[in-house]
């Protein structure tokens, strides 16, 4: 049987793998050019984080375990789908200051394409009447270490499985886990994400939880374009509504703007599958992002169109509610509870597009969503949906 699988990292049994490599001929099956390999990062703020380096023969995905799962890069051929931060990580959670006074402690370790915001809170920072902070900048699960972490090969199906168990938990507060898999086929230039959150507690326990995917060069440049179904789209705030009309392109880098965000929701199909593409100016490389209205009801688009050396990306965001302060989202129902024993599980595709014909292709599809309902676009914020 062409079939194996590694535990990298089992904390309940005591169990760690320093370094793995493994290739076709420890596996067996027919399935060729794929590898995988666990190794420690030493050195400045990354040093002790581990990653896992996932390549199909046709994309290579980093994964960090250390970061709650998340993932650092995604690179094919000689194209990087990521963006490249300020700090240089993946960063390691000792070196990122969560809970400092002002709350944007978070922003110390935020580098990865792929970063998960929650699960206690998603948004923005949040203080009492004191001015103490209650819950900071996108909540603890993206700097929280898996605490177990699996491989899986399928040598016949040429199938690569990577799964990890991230627990925010905490005595007299939420406890909740983050079960995720990755998997990827051979050959294949798509991701496929599957999470579940479930509640540990005998209490009733809620949750948020958004997708912060983010893209920077080459793919994000003057002349860009995000493709979206949108049935309802509004700026959160006035810096967004001044530049409404054109949300979906990309400007060049603009030292010091403002960041803009929009707040929408996606047309679904018959299925409540949705896609978004970004493509680059040329339409010759992009990204495609597709998951479930239902499961991920609420799409934000971050565009933070800043100098190269101060971070010139741009977020492609679904969620569970929008990454407003937490007392907000809770007083508009965005914010969702669990039972005890209770999960939700979210899935997710992520395809890299690397010709013209693969990126016609995956706009096509989004114009074909789109023709389900005009698109309500709002020049203003909305009361419902913005809290700034």
């Amino acid at each position: 049987m062409g079939t194996r699988a590694w535990t990298i990292c089992d904390v309940a049994r005591d169990e760690y793998l320093e370094h793995l490599i493994v290739t076709p001929g420890k596996v067996g099956g027919a399935a060729r050019g794929y590898r995988v390999n666990k190794r420690r990062l030493r050195g400045g703020l990354r040093d002790g984080v581990d990653v896992v380096e996932l390549d199909n023969g046709q994309i290579q995905v980093v994964v960090v375990p250390t970061r709650g799962m998340g993932i650092w890069e995604i690179r094919a051929g000689d194209l990087r789908v990521g963006w490249q931060a300020p700090v240089q990580g993946p960063v390691h959670p000792q070196f990122v200051p969560l809970m400092e006074p002002s709350g944007l402690g978070w922003l110390d370790g935020f580098d990865e394409l792929l970063v998960r915001c929650g699960l206690e809170s998603n948004g923005a920072p949040e203080f009492d009447e004191q001015g103490r902070l209650r819950y900071p900048l996108h909540g603890k699960i993206a700097n929280t270490p898996a605490n177990r972490v699996e491989l899986s090969v399928d040598g016949d199906a040429g199938r690569l499985e990577l799964t990890g168990v991230v627990d925010e938990v905490r005595l007299f507060f939420n406890k909740m886990r983050l079960t995720t898999t990755y998997t990827l086929q051979v050959g294949s230039r798509t991701l496929a994400i599957c999470d579940t959150v479930t509640n540990l507690s005998a209490e009733p326990g809620e949750f948020e939880l958004l997708y912060h995917i983010n893209f920077g060069m080459p793919l994000l440049e003057p002349g860009a374009k995000v493709i979206a179904p949108v049935r309802r789209l509004a700026p959160r705030d006035g810096v967004a509504a001044a530049a409404v009309g054109s949300w979906d392109t990309y400007p060049p880098e603009t030292p010091g703007v403002k960041e803009a965000v929009y707040f929408m929701q996606l047309h679904g199909g018959n299925d409540s599958r949705t896609e978004v593409v970004l493509r680059n100016s040329a339409g010759s490389r992009g990204v495609s992002l597709r998951f479930s209205v239902e499961e991920l009801p609420y799409f934000t688009l971050w565009k933070n169109p800043q100098a190269a050396a101060d971070g010139y990306v741009t977020g492609l965001e679904p969620g569970v509610n929008f990454p407003n302060r937490r007392s907000f989202e809770k007083a508009k129902g965005r914010v969702v509870c669990l039972m005890p024993g209770q999960s939700r599980t979210f899935h997710l595709e992520l395809e890299v597009l690397l010709t013209e014909e693969q990126v016609r292709q995956a706009v096509a599809r989004v114009e074909d969503l789109a023709r389900r309902g005009p698109a309500e676009i709002s020049s203003e914020p909305l009361p419902d949906w913005s809290a700034v």
